[in-house]
């Protein structure tokens, strides 16, 4: 079953350029969504860097060997992690330091594979309901899991936009997977904390519950930037329509 498709990406009213990268391959069944971290361009390199090596490695592996879903995902990610440590390292110290968070969706044979690492997230929206699929590597998450604060002091936590895992900035890392039926009707979110950070879960239900679809990654972006717009902002939505 093939989801039909809206991408929307926005610098944001506070920063130059747009660190943000996306992926919609329709044919390879591949969607991701990356939000860079480094000064000057790393950012941008790491996160453009990090989509490119998922397609091409997902390519690659699936035309190769028959590999288990679930590995190929961790296999790719490593990859894409051992590519941007690399490329900072060896090819351009001035980019030492630089990483993405990264969210996918990768649909086949009937099941969708969302990996994460970072604090860009998928959610699932299915009627009249929203859930967060992925959980936050983020120091604000953390605080929040030990009950060391509170879910209602997250707004002027300190540390907020600490990351704890992330693509690129150590050599190795481990996606989480998770591994899901593909079910006609239901609507997958991918977005980075440009949205996530300024739109609470319960606008971005109320938008998919009363806009179209095909309007709601623009609109969802639009709210984003009429509160504050701080960071670039991504949203990619996959729907599974019934038959």
């Amino acid at each position: 079953m093939k989801p039909q498709v809206w991408a929307v990406s926005d610098k944001g009213n506070k920063r130059d350029s747009n660190q943000d990268s996306y992926l919609v391959n329709e044919n390879l069944g591949l969607f991701v969504v990356a939000d860079g971290m480094g000064g000057h361009s790393g950012g941008e390199v790491a996160s453009s860097l990090a989509v490119q090596t998922l397609e091409t490695e997902i390519k690659l592996m699936k035309a190769s060997a028959e590999v288990p879903v679930r590995e190929l995902m961790h296999k790719v990610f490593e990859k894409a992690s051992m590519r941007i440590f690399d490329k900072a390292a060896i090819e351009s110290p001035e980019l030492m330091g630089m990483g993405t968070t990264m969210v996918s969706c990768y649909v086949d044979n009937g099941k969708v594979f969302i990996s994460n690492v970072g604090d860009s997230r998928c959610y699932l929206f299915d009627k009249s309901n929203l859930w967060q699929l992925t959980e936050d590597h983020s120091l604000l998450n953390e605080q929040i899991r030990t009950g060391l604060l509170k879910p209602e002091q997250a707004a002027t936590f300190t540390g907020r936009n600490v990351i704890t895992r992330s693509v690129g900035y150590e050599r190795v890392v481990h996606p989480d997977v998770i591994e899901r039926e593909v079910r006609a009707g239901e609507t997958y979110l991918l977005c980075s904390d440009g949205l996530s950070g300024l739109v609470t879960d319960q606008k971005i239900l109320e938008c998919f519950k009363t806009k179209s679809l095909n309007e709601a990654a623009l609109i969802l972006v639009n709210m984003a930037l009429a509160n504050g717009g701080d960071d670039n902002v991504t949203v990619l939505i996959l729907h599974f329509p019934e038959k």
